[in-house]
């Protein structure tokens, strides 16, 4: 007994003076734990003139989910999610171009087109013929507008909270947007509890040390972000792709949080109306981020749609 109480107590003493002398290596130690869970392992592939960090896990054979992270996002979104995901299918989850460890240079457009033309060049660098496509918000929006320009590459698409269309009901985002104001843009430090509660029905709190980290990744990508964000805000915008639904061929599922303050889960009507081979499951006290916010209950619907296709 008096061991295993030295132990965690050493335990626990190791855990403190991480968090407040070295928290940013406390954070990506249990970054990558969460990875080590899903059996998630960075790689990376030379796509043209760049590298795309990815993660990867799970089955070799059969045909590859490729999931997408939203604004603000990277490849770590898909961490938690993932070990429901990896026990039957192969898993890959890259940093999208002006996020993460990709490329962030403020010299390149990152429109939702260009973004869809990177994508495909990053399948074709990894062999991939054929894959299930889903994406997270702006992810969503790149993967629902692949999924009409590279239809034989897609053998399912899913949607979480996917930007893109318009629903009947203008979103919080939406209002602000239409003003001129970003509402995902952190100002300071504080900032960190508004865009948490912002994006997730009931934020879980985090410790003030990894506020200043998450604080200080955007702060010093603020321009680049601020530019992505008026690129996709002015699509979304002015050029939605609710008319061309239509083109979607691909079987879907469209997964949404009720409460979703980013965009309206009235879209959900317009796509599911709109793709004809389409099904939607909407969670109840979940927000934009249904992939976190209940990860065990997004996974299975999505396996058993995934389990048909």
């Amino acid at each position: 007994m008096m061991i295993i109480l030295y132990f965690l107590g050493a335990v626990t003493l190791a855990f403190l003076i991480g968090y407040f002398v070295f928290p940013k290596a406390l954070y990506g130690m249990m970054t990558a734990l969460l990875r080590l869970r899903g059996g998630m392992r960075q790689k990376s592939v030379k796509v043209g003139d760049n590298v795309w960090p990815y993660l990867e896990s799970g089955r070799v054979d059969g045909v590859p989910v490729v999931l997408l992270h939203g604004f603000g996002g990277d490849k770590d979104n898909w961490s938690i999610y993932a070990p429901h995901i990896t026990k039957h299918h192969r898993l890959i989850a890259p940093d999208l171009p002006g996020f993460g460890e990709n490329n962030r240079s403020l010299d390149r457009d990152y429109d939702i087109s260009s973004q869809v033309h990177r994508l495909n060049a990053f399948l074709d660098a990894m062999a991939i013929t054929k894959c299930h496509l889903g994406g997270n918000s702006m992810g969503g929006f790149i993967a629902l507008q692949f999924a009409m320009e590279y239809p034989d590459k897609v053998a399912s698409l899913t949607l979480f909270n996917n930007a893109g269309v318009v629903g009947d009901e203008k979103s919080e985002l939406a209002v602000a947007a239409e003003k001129g104001e970003n509402t995902l843009a952190l100002k300071d430090v504080s900032d960190v509890d508004r865009l948490m509660a912002f994006v997730s029905y009931k934020p879980v709190p985090m410790p003030k040390n990894f506020k200043k980290i998450f604080f200080a990744e955007a702060e010093a990508h603020r321009e680049v972000l601020d530019k992505i964000f008026w690129q996709i805000a002015g699509a979304g915008i002015n050029h939605p792709l609710n008319d061309r639904l239509g083109e979607v061929t691909a079987p879907s599922l469209i997964i949404w949080g009720r409460y979703d303050r980013l965009i309206d889960v009235s879209c959900v009507k317009v796509l599911e109306e709109g793709i004809s081979n389409s099904e939607a499951v909407i969670f109840e006290e979940t927000g934009h981020i249904p992939m976190i916010e209940k990860p065990k209950e997004t996974a299975a619907a999505h396996l058993a749609f995934l389990a048909k296709h």
